[in-house]
């Protein structure tokens, strides 16, 4: 697969589905199957077992994966999209509404 655009650690805005004008920094992404979890973002409430780390078990909140193209890179706080450029023979991802390289 192609290099993704989002990346672990950015900022993002979502801009579908139930988490829709959220921001927050991306917490990990799953190129091949084209999903990201964002902190904050897409909440689902889980049952939990007890096990070693949670004794009790219980119901717990938690970010759930959202597909990739539902968010948007967070460029000096505004939405834009990402595009690559060749650099002294280096690809980077480039900002489309500024043109500044973002990495």
């Amino acid at each position: 697969m192609s290099t993704s655009k989002i990346k672990k650690g950015d900022t993002v805005k979502v801009i579908a589905g139930k988490s829709k004008d959220k921001e927050g920094k991306v917490i990990s992404v799953d190129v091949k199957n084209g999903k990201v979890v964002v902190e904050g973002a897409n909440m689902v409430t889980k049952h939990e077992k007890p096990s070693a780390k949670n004794p009790n078990g219980g119901i717990v909140q938690q970010e759930a994966a959202m597909d990739i193209s539902n968010v948007m890179y967070l460029h000096k706080g505004k939405a834009t999209r990402v595009g690559f450029k060749v650099e002294d023979g280096k690809k980077v991802r480039v900002a489309k509404s500024t043109g500044e390289v973002i990495d």
